[in-house]
């Protein structure tokens, strides 16, 4: 009796699954990137619940009696050339670009693995009528014609901003993934799945996908860091989000003035150190990421 018992109470413990111990256990050998974790966290906890609580249309006032304004007094991080609070531009505006890398990675991700995959399965006509689309796209001025768009729309916000970007940016993803696809094609497994009747779509999604995603978390990673990139150089360039809209590219902007550059460094520094530590925290937790599929990927 006493070891029926012992048997229920075993299997009455559940155990993480093997995704998640990986996980925490590559973590653990690398402390750079679980540091990386918990400042990536600590930063979108910060950001996400300091814009809910900051007030954008009171940080965006100007104030023409607190032009510059240095740190410690009216405002925490002093103030920019208009006397608009440098601290609330820096919370609302590190969402706003969390949120538009975070968005574009997804968007162009989702549309850039799934027509690679398909592509690359498929071959044939599907994949020369696919890849002349990608070809054609990639052959324009695509920064160009993102100014054009963001000058031409009415009524452009942050939404605009990431359907506009997720236009055009998901063609390389694409041509990437069919590149693997039509390699992976050839392997015995896929083989083997067509030979027992296995959909197209499974075979695609569910045994394919799944030997991709070192790749796919490696280009998500270097995306997700490379498209907050993108929005802070085109805000800089006066092409990115409206004036109204609290942006790290518009502190940065700032720099270019040789006084604020020397000597009103509150106004652009906290910004591009807060882009520095984001930039690195991603790729250190990404490379993680990486490491754990690769794991998972020799284990089968």
């Amino acid at each position: 009796m006493e070891e029926i018992g012992e048997s229920q109470e075993y299997t009455e413990i559940s155990t993480p699954p093997m995704g998640l111990k990986m996980i925490a256990r590559e973590f653990k050998k690398d402390k750079l990137a679980l540091l990386s974790l918990v400042i990536l966290l600590l930063i979108i906890a910060v950001t996400f619940i300091g814009a809910l609580i900051i007030d954008q249309n009171n940080v965006m006032t100007i104030d023409i009696f607190e032009k510059y304004s240095p740190p410690g007094g009216k405002f925490f991080l002093g103030a920019d050339e208009g006397g608009r609070d440098v601290f609330g531009q820096l919370i609302i505006g590190a969402r706003n670009s969390i949120v538009i890398g975070f968005a574009i990675t997804i968007i162009t991700s989702v549309i850039g693995v799934g027509i690679g995959i398909l592509a690359g399965y498929y071959g044939g006509k599907v994949d020369n009528f696919i890849m002349r689309i990608v070809d054609f796209t990639m052959i324009l001025p695509m920064m160009m014609i993102i100014i054009v768009f963001v000058t031409i729309i009415p009524k452009y916000n942050v939404w605009s901003f990431i359907l506009i970007m997720s236009l055009f940016y998901w063609v390389a993803k694409a041509r990437l993934f069919r590149s693997k696809t039509l390699s992976e094609g050839r392997r015995d497994y896929v083989n083997a799945s067509k030979t027992m009747g296995t959909s197209n779509i499974k075979i695609m999604f569910r045994e394919i996908m799944p030997n991709l995603s070192s790749l796919i978390i490696t280009n998500l990673t270097m995306n997700f860091a490379g498209n907050i990139g993108i929005e802070t150089t085109l805000t800089f360039l006066g092409f990115g989000l409206p004036a109204n809209v609290p942006s790290l590219g518009t502190l940065i902007s700032f720099a270019s003035s040789g006084d604020v550059l020397v000597n009103k460094q509150w106004v652009w520094l906290p910004a591009s150190l807060l882009i520095l530590v984001l930039m690195l925290s991603i790729n250190y937790v990404g490379q993680a990421f990486k490491r754990t599929a690769d794991a998972k990927q020799r284990l089968g």
